[in-house]
């Protein structure tokens, strides 16, 4: 009989455990592949490279492009599907063009100035997901340069 409880004991213990990792990988593989990779700097946001930030773009949906440049620096030239809001103009459109403060924004400018301040400002309002990569100077992929302004979707 002690055999038996020792068996039953040990076995119960060990899908105990079972359960316990296997809740716990679940969690670790529902979250966003790109977080497990990255943690936030003390101003509340991701700084990631073009490269990365490029990554993104081709293997997830759903984030929206923010360039926060002047509007005539963005009719030059701009990232596909990037959505124009100038830095000066967060505090007041960014709730307008921005309504899901959970929603994954990866933040541009022309050499990565304002877009670090743009991306701190961003945070401090409560947005969680902002990944900052720096200057268009620096992007070595697809622009856009017809003078198109779209909206964020």
């Amino acid at each position: 009989m002690k055999v038996i409880f020792k068996t039953l004991s040990l076995f119960l213990a060990a899908a105990l455990l079972i359960t316990a990792f296997g809740c716990g990988r679940e969690k670790d593989d529902a979250k966003d592949e790109t977080e497990m990779n990255f943690t936030k700097n003390a101003d509340g946001y991701y700084q990631i490279s073009a490269s990365e930030a490029h990554d993104i773009m081709v293997r997830e949906s759903g984030y929206v492009i923010l360039d926060v440049r002047t509007e005539s620096e963005f009719n030059e030239a701009h990232i596909p599907d990037a959505v124009l809001l100038p830095d000066y103009e967060i505090t007041e459109r960014a709730a307008e063009l921005l309504p899901d403060r959970d929603r994954k924004i990866l933040v541009y400018c022309r050499s990565g100035r304002r877009s670090k301040n743009a991306a701190a400002e961003l945070a401090a309002m409560g947005y969680t997901n902002i990944w900052e990569f720096g200057g268009i100077i620096d992007w070595p992929y697809d622009v856009v340069t017809d003078g198109e302004n779209p909206q964020a979707n």
